[in-house]
């Protein structure tokens, strides 16, 4: 049932109010809940470079030509990249192709004892409460979770129960399939309770004009340990913009990477919360940017309770007249007292047209604290250009492994040797194409 609008709206924000529909099949608190989100987005409108969280990132295209929240399932043959996109050994996973998961296409019967995969059902009181938050959330800063919880059409629940130890990665892979365009809403809540450890990596990737909006929240409970890999391979029109909120109990530890190869908007953003004493993080990020394309990595590592330690390594590749940025802000609040927290960015830019911005930040309220940042953009070494040279290496070779080489350094922070080696892999492909 179309929905009548009746609230105040941004010019740009009216093509996605006028096709956001009603499902008089869900609840009220949803129905609710969706309006009041829609609400939000409509009052906060698109972001712009005015917004110095958006400063670096251009999405002038999605008001201009507008990408509409895609509702069609997808019901054609598995696409041929996905045997290529497969982690090799992997044995869980889930695969959703334009913004749907695909039912008997999920393997199940394989799950390891202690670990749940499973869509949300409308019902479910964590689903209510997951829309709640990012309802109250969405700020001007942070108007696309208001506009995902508004149009999301999937979501997913991945628990690991108190104690387990999940061996193997667990692979979700997000495809587009290139049929129409569109855009794709998806909300996903990864859940490890006290004391369990697990791997996953979600890659993304797909064919055609499309806007991909992710949301993920992460609670790891007292003593819990997840490494997270994000692999971004989109269309090279695809616009994907992946919001990641992750809090942290006594003891437990996050271990993030995301790996930027394609797209020709992205933006990964995250937002970690330390609620428990002596918690850990680790985030490290790469990306390569060419083209006219343009890459944000944007992190807020909030250290809330004593005795928490974050490592955070961002590298960067921009050429052609790519544009890549990465913006970091470390807080740590009065009685996080004992935190240890450094932050490194280094970037390499190719040729005269490329961009690349990095804005380190530290937010102190704490006295007796570790922390450091640093941050360096500059050029492939000329010495080692001739070294490689000197030894019958061709030019474009040379500059491939020398820039393999640099990026090398935050993916080899990936723990799970399945994953690294993977993401390597893909590292190399793009770089080769990047020479051509």
């Amino acid at each position: 049932m179309s929905a009548v609008i009746e609230f105040p709206a941004k010019p740009e924000t009216r093509p996605y109010l006028g096709a956001f529909t009603e499902n008089t099949n869900e609840p009220q608190w949803l129905r609710d809940a969706r309006r009041r989100a829609l609400s939000r987005f409509a009052e906060a409108g698109f972001p712009n470079r005015r917004s110095e969280s958006w400063r670096y990132l251009d999405l002038r295209s999605l008001q201009e030509q507008p990408l509409l929240p895609s509702e069609k399932p997808f019901t054609g043959p598995l696409p041929e990249s996905l045997d290529d996109l497969r982690l090799p050994g992997g044995s869980v996973y889930r695969i959703e192709i334009d913004g749907h998961g695909l039912a008997g296409r999920t393997r199940r019967e394989a799950l390891p004892a202690g670990l749940q995969l499973t869509r949300f059902t409308p019902d479910d009181p964590k689903q209510q409460e997951i829309v709640e938050d990012l309802v109250a959330k969405s700020n001007p800063d942070r108007p696309f979770l208001a506009l995902g919880a508004a149009f999301f059409t999937r979501s997913y629940r991945l628990t690991i129960e108190p104690g387990t130890v999940i061996d193997k990665p667990i692979e979700i892979i997000h495809l587009a399939s290139g049929e129409a365009e569109g855009s794709f809403h998806r909300l996903g809540l990864i859940e490890l309770g006290a004391g369990s450890r697990a791997t996953v990596i979600e890659t993304y990737a797909g064919e055609g004009r499309y806007w991909r909006n992710d949301i993920t929240a992460v609670n790891l409970a007292e003593g819990a340990a997840l490494s997270r890999a994000v692999l971004v391979e989109e269309a090279a029109e695809a616009v994907h913009t992946a919001q990641l909120d992750v809090t942290l109990a006594t003891n437990a530890y996050f271990d993030g990477f995301a790996l930027l190869l394609n797209g020709r908007r992205v933006r990964h953003e995250v937002e970690v919360t330390f609620a428990g004493e002596g918690a850990r993080c680790r985030f490290d990020g790469a990306y390569i940017v060419a083209a006219n394309d343009e890459a944000n990595i944007v992190t807020t590592i909030d250290h809330q309770m004593p005795g928490g330690e974050t490592r955070e390594l961002i590298k960067g590749v921009a050429a052609d007249r790519g544009h890549g940025a990465f913006q970091g802000k470390i807080i740590v609040r009065e009685q996080a007292q004992k935190t240890d927290a450094q932050q490194q960015s280094r970037n390499l830019m190719l040729g005269r047209r490329a961009v690349i911005d990095t804005k380190p930040e530290l937010e102190i309220y704490a006295d007796d604290v570790k922390c450091a940042h640093g941050a360096t953009v500059g050029e492939l070494d000329e010495a080692s250009l001739f070294y490689l040279r000197a030894r019958g290496i061709p030019d474009a070779e040379a500059r491939r492994i020398l820039i393999e080489g640099f990026l090398c350094e935050a993916v080899e922070e990936v723990a799970d040797p399945a994953v690294r080696e993977y993401l390597l892999r893909r590292l190399a492909a793009r770089l080769a194409r990047l020479e051509e």
